[in-house]
């Protein structure tokens, strides 16, 4: 019994074994308590997750449902530590461990509520305004970034690290990290000026130089489109924004030009039918809006004539279509009228030399083309 009781009234770190033991137990019970709250929560986000509609108390009951482990077992240390007489130093130790455990805390529930409002963004935007949709994406990145910066200098600051030298320590580094890493950086900014500006986004019909393809992801460093034939075509930014971009998702109309050169043998009164032929052709269809049919030059073989008129739809398929009726129709009507359309032809002139046994080329000359040649 002396044994048992120099053992119960021992002190150990200026607390006694009972104290100790009443400390230990409330750990325990806000341990198991918070637990059961936090699975509590998780249940209930679930249920509301399971629904169509988006709940008010959605987005805070997924916050909280990422609470972890650890923070619940500092919290509950913490709580039961309150009933103890612990030593400064001790203390210290335990509180700076507690507000660093409650700042990564902050900083997971603030990026899980991040990513949450950008996704629910994104869905109720994606179908109207498909450029803000795309652009989440590095709003995300760069919120995320910012926040877990802060938690960083947060708890640097909290061990006893001086944060202004640092700060002008990352600034010298920073000039020669950009330096040496320009052309992340470069695609970084390009990143920014395509969520900014818009020039396209996810689901354009790009243009790029010899490349065409839909933009399938816009990300930090790259885009990446999906070409007509299949493959992947992944494009730095930097050099994307540097590039000549066209995109044909934005395009409301076609020009169309259509050349014709006619044999020079033809008739006036046939070459003065002609542009009358184009315009009836061209308003023939619908929607057009016709510009002009002109002879517009006499070339070395042939009448040339130009017609142009505006499809007034994007859709390629309606403007091919349109086309082929009007070539279609355009060759039905020359066979009609005996109109013929010019084909170059080289004529050689050979100089026949009285003492030369081999004939040779003196002059080459492009004629006019004939129906009777």
């Amino acid at each position: 019994m002396n044994e048992v009781e120099r053992l119960v009234d021992a002190t150990y770190l200026g607390n006694t074994l009972w104290q100790w033991t009443v400390a230990a137990s409330i750990a325990v019970g806000v341990f198991f308590l918070l637990l059961l709250i936090r699975r509590a929560i998780r249940t209930r986000y679930e249920a509301l997750a399971a629904t169509p509609e988006v709940e008010f108390l959605e987005l805070p009951f997924k916050v909280a449902a990422r609470t972890t482990v650890l923070t619940i077992t500092v919290a509950s240390l913490f709580v039961g530590a309150q009933w103890l007489t612990l030593p400064p130093s001790v203390n210290k130790a335990l509180v700076t461990l507690v507000t660093i455990n409650i700042f990564w805390q902050i900083g997971l529930w603030a990026t899980i509520a991040v990513i949450a409002g950008l996704e629910r963004k994104q869905r109720a935007t994606l179908a109207t305004d498909a450029a803000a949709a795309s652009s989440l994406g590095v709003i995300g990145f760069l919120a995320r970034a910012t926040i877990w910066s802060f938690v960083l200098l947060l708890t640097l600051d909290n061990l006893g690290i001086q944060i202004k030298p640092l700060l002008a320590g990352l600034g010298i580094g920073g000039i020669a990290v950009a330096l040496a890493a320009q052309n992340i950086l470069g695609d970084l900014f390009a990143s920014l000026s395509i969520t900014l500006d818009r020039p396209f986004v996810v689901g354009d019909s790009l243009q790029v130089d010899e490349f065409n393809g839909t933009v399938e992801y816009i990300g930090v460093k790259s885009t990446r489109l999906r070409s007509v034939n299949g493959e992947q075509i992944i494009m730095p930014n930097a050099n994307l924004l540097s590039s000549r971009v066209r995109n044909n998702s934005r395009m409301n109309t076609r020009r169309v030009v259509i050349n014709l050169s006619i044999d020079q043998q033809t008739e006036l009164e046939k070459l003065q039918a002609i542009p009358v032929k184009l315009r009836e052709l061209i308003e023939s269809h619908q929607p057009i809006r016709f510009d002009r049919a002109h002879f517009n030059k006499i070339g070395a073989s042939s009448f040339d004539f130009e017609a142009v008129y505006i499809v007034l739809t994007p859709d390629y398929a309606k403007h091919m279509e349109i086309l082929q009726d009007i070539n279609l129709r355009l060759v039905e009507w020359f066979r009609k009228e005996a109109i013929t359309l010019s084909t170059p032809q080289r004529v050689y002139y050979v100089d026949q030399q009285p003492h030369t046994v081999q004939s040779s080329l003196v002059s080459e000359k492009t004629l006019p083309a004939s129906r009777d040649s």
